[in-house]
């Protein structure tokens, strides 16, 4: 299309323009030639101008008759093995195993169970132990059923619990393929200290009486150390939150990190007042340091959430640290815990 205007626009240009030099090489009296000259000249203006408006009529044909409906159909993809799994600090291991869902697929209750992995073989050793998987379903109300992999409970002769400083190998079997992944639970530092106190930022969206959560921590000197921390409100579940690297702070001692609440991703969850605190509210931090290839994940993962109905996003492949082609990732988590009540 801008090849066809430019076309026009050139051809008028030189059709306007292209006489007058023709008719000044011709030998006549010198008066009578301006007043032929003008002649020609008024003639090709004339010309010119009903080139130029052909010219614009034209174009706006051929503008008009650009449009064209795109049709395009995106190929289907097969399912794929979705690996949500973690072993932590006196904690035994388990994984859910799902598979993906379509993009375009009718997500309900319904969709969610079905993608449940039933009879997978699963294991994880540490060195020359090893222990079995099990899989256990649990109703969540409405026949649904939530289902997850773990220690058997009626052998606990050989229950496997997380240590610090261990490696810890994930073994599934399943479609006949094998996927695999090994993590590691680092030894944790912990913060220095906590406390509560006005949010940093604050806008009209900042609920009246909420505070945020503040801590000292001192990186180790040794580099590649990775937290990821979960908070606890009043007894209730722990909630992932943020993910931090010592990439720029390693061995350093940094002050007055702010941290907000985790709290359930649900549809109509309001993340500008359940992500702060409240006086009389008991807070417990759950500090966990992480491996690289968890954290690679954990960071990737949020990512994609924050970019999702963003049009300027750029795309991103979430880093699994899973073998074979399988999604998710097999964590270790070195905890430490600190409770306090908010003033």
């Amino acid at each position: 299309m801008y090849l066809c205007r430019g076309n026009l626009y050139h051809y008028s240009f030189h059709l306007g323009f292209a006489c007058a030099p023709y008719f000044r090489s011709i030998q006549i009296p010198y008066i009578y030639s301006r007043n032929l000259e003008a002649r020609v000249m008024n003639r090709s203006t004339v010309r010119n101008f009903q080139v130029t408006i052909a010219a614009i009529f034209v174009f706006t044909v051929l503008l008009l008759s650009c449009e064209k409906v795109v049709h395009i159909s995106l190929a289907s993809t097969p399912p794929q093995v979705v690996v949500d799994g973690a072993i932590e600090t006196n904690i035994p291991p388990y994984v859910i195993l799902t598979s993906t869902i379509g993009f375009f697929s009718n997500i309900d209750l319904s969709t969610l169970q079905n993608s449940f992995l039933h009879g997978a073989e699963i294991s994880v050793s540490c060195g020359a132990k090893s222990v079995n998987l099990v899989e256990y379903s649990f109703d969540t109300g409405n026949n649904n059923k939530f289902y997850i992999y773990t220690v058997d409970t009626t052998n606990l002769s050989n229950i496997m619990l997380g240590q610090v400083d261990s490696f810890y190998t994930l073994t599934i079997k399943y479609g006949g393929q094998t996927y695999t992944s090994v993590t590691k639970i680092p030894n944790p530092k912990g913060i220095d200290t906590m406390w509560f106190a006005t949010p940093t930022y604050q806008d009209s969206k900042t609920p009246k009486g909420a505070l945020q959560l503040f801590v000292n921590y001192t990186d180790p000197d040794t580099p590649g150390n990775c937290v990821r921390y979960f908070t606890q409100l009043n007894g209730g579940p722990y909630y992932p939150s943020q993910i931090f690297s010592d990439e720029v702070v390693n061995g350093k001692t940094v002050k007055d990190i702010g941290l907000f609440a985790g709290y359930a991703q649900t549809i109509d969850a309001n993340g500008d007042s359940l992500s702060y605190f409240y006086a009389g509210d008991t807070v417990t931090l759950k500090w966990c340091e992480i491996d690289q290839g968890v954290y690679n994940f954990w960071n990737t993962a949020g990512y994609a959430a924050s970019a999702i109905g963003n049009p300027f996003a750029s795309p991103i492949n979430l880093q699994s640290n899973m073998t074979n082609g399988a999604l998710g990732v097999w964590a270790g988590y070195g905890s430490t815990f600190k409770t306090a009540v908010v003033p």
